[in-house]
């Protein structure tokens, strides 16, 4: 029983990122018609953000559906807001997709290199994410997201998390904190048992199917640091958030 199931989350696993997959490559076709009968593009980057925010929300629904994992969440009502600046951790590759399919208007900051990747060069295109190309221009990016409204995702350690490794955070989310004078609304992801993580593959699934744990935290103020110089209050910040998320993943473990 214990062989069936473990192939059967293979097959199951397989077909959730071929359909990811193939949904990024039609994601263009998909918004065509939108963008064709949206003169407004404010309308339009909400009703393209929104329609991502339902794909990725099905997305996971199939691999609870399949078998592949379970999930849970603990104080979504705190994303029920509007220019919120979202930080997490990054433990796993589909971290990105749960948040999204939890906010209708969610944006990102992403690695550039995903624009030439065939399957996630759609959506990104076609949600206008921010591609992490040059520092300031991101900066002053995120602040214009932030003030139409959008929730704004960011990873501070900017890749997944290297297990066993301790948390190292670039100082790009707080520069971003910092100069938008925006409050984070820290997110707490743990998934057990590990996978999808830098070190492995797909394929590589766990013994049993996963699950994930999402926590939204209490906002963190940005108003004490901005009292000092901007480059001095991100460097201090990033310090402070590298300290937060490491004594809340380690929490109740």
């Amino acid at each position: 029983m214990n062989i069936l199931n473990y192939y059967w989350r293979l097959i199951a696993t397989a077909i959730s990122f071929l359909c990811f997959g193939l949904g990024g490559l039609l994601m263009p076709l998909i918004v065509w018609p939108v963008k064709l009968f949206t003169r407004d593009s404010g309308q339009l980057e909400r009703r393209i953000k929104w329609m991502i925010h339902k794909s990725f929300y099905l997305f996971m629904r199939l691999m609870r559906g399949l078998g592949v994992c379970t999930f849970e969440v603990d104080g979504a009502e705190k994303l029920d807001r509007e220019g919120l600046l979202i930080l997490a951790n990054h433990p796993t590759l589909i971290d990105v997709v749960f948040l999204i399919s939890m906010l209708p208007r969610a944006d990102c900051v992403v690695k550039s290199a995903l624009l030439k990747n065939p399957f996630t060069r759609g959506p990104i295109s076609a949600g206008r994410y921010i591609a992490n190309d040059n520092a300031e221009d991101t900066i002053v990016s995120a602040k214009a997201s932030l003030d139409r409204g959008n929730n704004l995702i960011v990873f501070p350690e900017g890749t997944r998390t290297q297990v066993g490794k301790a948390m190292k955070l670039q100082r790009g989310a707080a520069n971003i904190a910092v100069r938008t004078a925006n409050n984070i609304t820290p997110v707490i992801i743990k998934c057990s048992p590990s996978t999808l993580t830098k070190q492995e593959s797909w394929y590589n699934i766990p013994p049993r199917r996963f699950h994930i744990s999402i926590s939204v935290r209490d906002d963190i103020e940005i108003a004490p640091y901005l009292e000092s110089v901007p480059s001095v209050a991100a460097r201090e910040l990033s310090k402070n958030l590298t300290d937060y998320f490491e004594k809340e993943i380690i929490r109740d473990e």
